[in-house]
């Protein structure tokens, strides 16, 4: 038994012995490999490791034949994953977009239609504003004309001074009439900004379109 034993330990080494040199192979490929990097002044450095205070810039994996086989990417900073964030988001908003106008619309004149009815909405919303601004500014004409009545806008002696009532109503007129007017600006900003997204849409559409059949 000692015998064969003997024999069998030696087919071991013997298989060990040939399969040593793809190990041996393998690992010194892994050793020959060669990284490249650029320091703060610009120049460039080959090692068998990246300084731990240029791990987080650009750098180059080499080979034996110094050909780059990987490229290691500079660490970002917040901004600059921030603004890819941003990109991200604003690409899966256009595709979204994109796919509500085909599934929605099925020509042109479908976009044309929802944008004559939206802007209907908006005319009819932006003369109810002109007439409550118009109401308004009447009421603040008249208060006005009242309040000349009164001190401190009558100056004479015999003048009294201005009703607290007649005061609070002149001012609560005079802040409601300029918050309608803004209101009522914005509605001109809104019909403009919808007319423009309405084109938008129509344009997309026609080269979604034109890209399905080709």
């Amino acid at each position: 038994m000692s015998g064969q034993t003997s024999r069998q330990a030696m087919l071991v080494l013997i298989a060990l012995a040939g399969l040593s040199p793809a190990v041996r192979a393998a690992t010194d490929n892994s050793k020959m490999l060669t990284y490249r990097w650029v320091d703060e002044q610009g120049v460039v450095h080959y090692g068998d490791s990246i300084p731990p205070q240029y791990a987080q810039k650009e750098g180059e994996v080499l080979n034996s034949r110094g050909v780059q086989i990987r490229r290691l990417e500079a660490q970002k900073t917040p901004e600059q994953l921030a603004a890819d964030a941003r990109v991200q988001q604003d690409t899966i908003r256009r595709k979204q977009h994109d796919s509500f106008l085909l599934t929605t619309y099925t020509s042109v004149k479908d976009i044309e239609a929802l944008r004559d009815l939206r802007l209907e909405q908006l005319r009819g919303q932006r003369a109810a504003a002109e007439q409550y601004v118009e109401t308004l500014h009447s009421r603040l004409s008249a208060l006005q004309s009242r309040a000349k009545l009164f001190k401190p806008y009558n100056d004479r002696p015999e003048a009294r001074r201005m009703p607290d009532d007649l005061a609070e109503d002149l001012v609560r007129t005079l802040n409601e009439w300029r918050a309608q007017s803004d209101v009522l600006a914005a509605k001109g900003q809104e019909e403009s900004a919808l007319r423009a997204q309405f084109e938008t849409d129509i344009e997309r559409y026609r080269e979604l379109r034109a890209a399905r059949s080709e």
